[in-house]
């Protein structure tokens, strides 16, 4: 018979276990806890969930990847010729020849002399600012960056500041309070998660050169999305190889899991040997890796078209949103915010779309301010204007059910 463990005393342990299970408990009486659904089919933008089929608005999967032929193929002969998993950590047996070639269209994407793949985009993300930043360095972060790069500039052992989000007044301030022979990293997403705003690059560049610091850039969700060919953010302010350090994800406009760095020799060289999260972590299996290098060449061969179809889709869902008299934020990409303020309003809205066929989130504190609740709705290239417009209709209603609109 299985012994329970004893009850404590409630510490700050059980007060932080205690808060997220009532946060948990409460979505759940009120019948709007939609996180974790089971997902049994995926066809195009539509979905088969245990509650029916559902049009997916919380996918990162901007370009429609997912289930690519072309992809699906280079996984499937991945497994053929190499089996499911590796020899262990890339350091010791675990590089396969198909990882160097991954590492190598990863470095020609973004016109770079080299790469390195870590096992996710929040490992690259923690392990690059942790191992990059020592003491004595800065490392100067967007108020609105991702919890990854927040968690990799506590980790590292030098001075962590913020600045106001995309405010590059604030940002100089910032660097002229750093030592002028500190090492100093500014770090930012290309485009933010919750807001789906951009970067001012060109700004940014122009700072970090007056104030001899790098720059490092998340494009987890510019990739596929920012530039005519779906190549970030330099293709979309015409400044290729503006950025020191450009950090990606394969989880989302590419169809796998895993993420990299993209950068010059010297930088990747380092990584490969000082990274605790690349020396430690076992290989990326070989299916995900074949599907990786196979997702970028299907946007070399189909960001063009694909791309086009993503900003007509993005202009079409925004409009309509605004139309009907949502508050979309400063969103100017497929990450729209769709703001009630209210995390009961969010709930509220959630579960009638649940219910009527739309698979959307809300977004409730901590993960945005208190009083900035939203459901995050996500457009992509697999969604066509009759989607659109079905899950417009929904968001309308639902809006002027929960008294959003």
């Amino acid at each position: 018979m299985l012994e329970h463990p004893p009850t404590r005393q409630r510490d700050g342990i059980q007060w932080r276990i205690d808060e997220i299970l009532g946060r948990v408990d409460d979505a759940k009486t009120k019948q709007a806890y939609y996180y974790q659904q089971s997902i049994s089919e995926i066809d195009g933008a539509w979905v088969m969930t245990e509650d029916g089929r559902k049009l997916m608005f919380a996918t990162y999967s901007y370009l429609g990847l997912l289930r690519h032929p072309y992809i699906d193929q280079a996984a499937k002969e991945a497994i053929d010729r190499y089996g499911t998993g590796t020899h262990g950590v890339r350091l010791l047996g675990g590089t396969l020849d198909l990882h160097l070639e991954l590492e190598q269209t990863i470095a020609r994407f973004h016109g770079r002399d080299d790469a390195i793949v870590f096992s996710s985009g929040y490992v690259t993300n923690l392990a690059t600012i942790s191992t990059i930043v020592g003491k004595g360095d800065w490392v100067i972060s967007d108020k609105w960056n991702h919890a990854s790069i927040v968690d990799g500039c506590s980790l590292a052992r030098g001075n962590f500041v913020r600045f106001r989000h995309n405010d590059m007044k604030d940002l100089e301030r910032r660097l002229q309070q750093a030592p002028e022979d500190a090492g100093k990293l500014v770090v930012a997403d290309a485009v933010f998660s919750m807001d789906g705003d951009i970067f001012p690059l060109p700004d940014a560049i122009d700072l970090c050169n007056k104030y001899n610091a790098r720059l490092m850039i998340d494009e987890a969700h510019s990739l596929g999305v920012l530039g005519a060919t779906g190549h970030g953010i330099e293709e979309y302010f015409d400044m290729p190889g503006a950025i020191d350090i450009k950090m990606g994800t394969l989880s989302k406009t590419i169809p796998g899991v895993g993420g990299y760095i993209a950068a010059n020799t010297e930088m990747i060289t380092f990584l490969k040997h000082a990274a605790r999260a690349f020396i430690f972590s076992a290989a990326l299996p070989p299916a995900v890796v074949a599907a990786c290098k196979a997702g970028f060449e299907v946007i070399e061969k189909e960001g063009v078209e694909r791309n086009r179809i993503l900003t007509r889709n993005v202009k079409h869902f925004i409009g309509g949103l605004q139309d009907r008299g949502f508050d979309t934020g400063v969103s100017v990409t497929p990450i729209v915010p769709i703001m009630t303020y209210s995390d009961d309003k969010a709930l509220m809205m959630t579960k009638y779309c649940q219910e009527n066929g739309v698979f959307v989130l809300p977004v409730l504190p901590p993960a945005v301010p208190p009083g900035k609740s939203r459901l995050r709705a996500n457009v992509t290239a697999a969604h066509t204007i009759e989607d659109i417009d079905f899950a417009l209709d929904v968001f309308e209603a639902a809006g002027k059910f929960a008294g959003v609109i």
